[in-house]
């Protein structure tokens, strides 16, 4: 039996982890409402995938406290992990059994009673049925993915951890994998996932970042970007490359991102950026400032937490 509901599925405080001399998660505090979906993000070896592990009882923290869906993150692992489902980034089921075989095998781990029914009844939420005899080592990544989420929901969960699960997956599949999240959520599912896809940031109810092991930025998207005090001019025009070598390094330009055919510039200080820019400016070019999007928040966090941890 679960513990009473709280209203915090994940709910934990200072929880930190170190490799040898090496600190990989640094005293992060986290909360994450049940039904929500919560976005984990940051570059490769920021501590995303060690958080998880410590959350759903694989790797013990070495200080902090909290509980996961009400259980001690330290002392009550195995409940934990009788009531959370786990997406690894790597598909980690057996490529010589069928997609049935696969969630048969897992149901029977978790003793699932009324096996059967509840195979069918993921294999027929996922999409799989016409699919079921169908070896796993034969799958295209995108199916794949849809056999490791129903395989994950096989023993009805109460909270998703998922890791990068939508990488190396074409749009369509991503964007069909998003609305079973959704859904998943509204039927009251808690969903803590990381991504490296800002479109699947923005789909999150809130947000966290982390960088170097150490949690930089949380909050609902609003939030982050209000905290971020960035400010955002877009360029377009010819010769971009030589404007672009030009601005690095001018007072008030933190970063000088190219998308496409324009370029983004963006610094924390608006009035030297705004200077630097008067000063650069030509009737060859079109500059309007913009709001600053989440991957320029990110770029700035990422080139802040360089400087400040790395």
């Amino acid at each position: 039996m679960l513990p009473p509901p709280a209203d915090f599925a994940i709910d934990v405080t200072g929880v930190t982890k170190r490799f040898g001399d090496k600190t990989v998660v640094n005293a992060i505090d986290l909360q994450v409402r049940r039904g929500e979906i919560y976005g984990f993000l940051g570059p490769n070896g920021s501590g995303k995938t060690t958080f998880i592990r410590m959350l759903c009882g694989l790797l013990t923290p070495d200080a902090g406290s909290g509980t996961c869906l009400g259980y001690d993150v330290r002392t009550q692992q195995a409940e934990i992990k009788r009531h959370v489902g786990y997406m690894t980034q790597k598909f980690s089921y057996y490529e010589d059994l069928s997609i049935r075989e696969n969630l048969d095998f897992i149901a029977r781990i978790y003793d699932v009673p009324n096996r059967a029914a509840a195979v069918q009844h993921s294999l027929d939420r996922l999409g799989l049925a016409n699919r079921s005899h169908q070896l796993a080592g034969q799958l295209s990544g995108g199916w794949k993915q849809r056999v490791a989420l129903a395989a994950c929901l096989i023993h009805s969960p109460q909270l998703l951890l998922l890791d990068e699960p939508t990488a190396g997956v074409d749009p369509k599949a991503r964007r069909e994998f998003w609305d079973e999240i959704h859904q998943l959520a509204a039927d009251g599912l808690t969903v803590l996932i990381t991504t490296h896809y800002m479109d699947e940031a923005e789909r999150c109810h809130r947000l966290a970042y982390l960088a170097y092991g150490h949690l930089l930025a949380r909050g609902t998207l609003a939030d982050v970007l209000k905290a971020a005090e960035l400010t955002t001019w877009m360029v377009a025009g010819p010769d971009l490359r030589p404007l672009a070598a030009a601005l690095r390094g001018r007072p008030g330009v933190e970063q000088v991102v190219a998308f496409g055919n324009i370029l983004h510039v963006s610094g924390r200080d608006c009035a030297q950026l705004d200077a630097t820019i008067a000063a650069l400016k030509d009737p060859r070019h079109e500059w309007r400032k913009i709001p600053s999007g989440l991957e320029d928040v990110f770029i700035s966090l990422m080139d802040q937490a360089k400087d400040n941890f790395s």
